[in-house]
């Protein structure tokens, strides 16, 4: 299998992934340089995610890396935290979280119901990343990572703060108090419910160099 390693220089973070005639994925435009024999391929998308890149932001294409040597991928000031995920477990990423994956790993396309995507504003069709299968993956982030388990339970987030959660549970978009009057006086319209049996990961803190890289990205683009 592919080897993941996350990097760290003046408060900068990357990913160097080892190959030894191995292959991995990665996210479309990811790449800072590569060494040895390694050559990059890029497989045509099929028509379903041709279709997808119609209502979905999420990238359809994801270069392959194959052979022996390191793949070095861009840096950020964010986090680029690695899990292992094995057969049988499905894990669905939150919009723009992945990064990169050991080549056992499959992708696939997830769509969250209707409704839960209206509630969430994000149109009719909300698209994500789904994987399954054995190896590691590489998420990016704005900071650390944490595990929570739930066991026929819930979890109610204000924030996207979920990056990751297994195909056992369901997400709903929900008040955070029952009446309109309560829901109005805290302040807060609109929350996620996690809800099931399975995993999640969350990123509830970003690194503090973060949110700097985020408004100078933004000024840029108002340029």
């Amino acid at each position: 299998m592919a080897t993941f390693e996350s990097e760290e220089s003046q408060s900068m973070r990357w990913v160097r992934i080892d190959l030894d005639a191995d292959d991995c994925h990665t996210e479309r435009n990811a790449l800072n340089h590569l060494k040895k024999n390694v050559t990059m391929h890029v497989p045509l998308p099929s028509l379903q995610a041709c279709w997808v890149s119609l209502f979905s932001d999420e990238s359809i294409i994801r270069p392959r890396y194959e052979g022996t040597g390191r793949v070095y991928l861009d840096s950020s000031f964010g986090g680029y935290p690695i899990f292992t995920i094995t057969h049988p477990d499905r894990w669905i990423l939150d919009t723009h979280c992945f990064w990169a994956s050991d080549g056992k790993v499959t992708l696939h396309i997830h769509r969250e119901p209707v409704l839960t995507a209206l509630f969430a504003r994000q149109g009719l069709l909300w698209y994500k990343t789904a994987l399954s299968g054995d190896g590691q993956v590489v998420l990016k982030v704005d900071g650390p990572v944490e595990e929570v388990t739930l066991d026929n339970d819930r979890l109610v987030r204000d924030c996207p703060y979920v990056v990751a959660h297994t195909e056992g549970i369901t997400l709903r978009r929900l008040r955070p108090a029952r009446s309109l009057w309560s829901t109005w006086l805290a302040g807060q319209q609109r929350t996620y419910s996690y809800e099931g049996t399975g995993r999640l990961l969350l990123c509830t803190v970003p690194y503090w160099r973060c949110p700097i890289e985020l408004e100078n990205i933004g000024s840029l683009a108002g340029i």
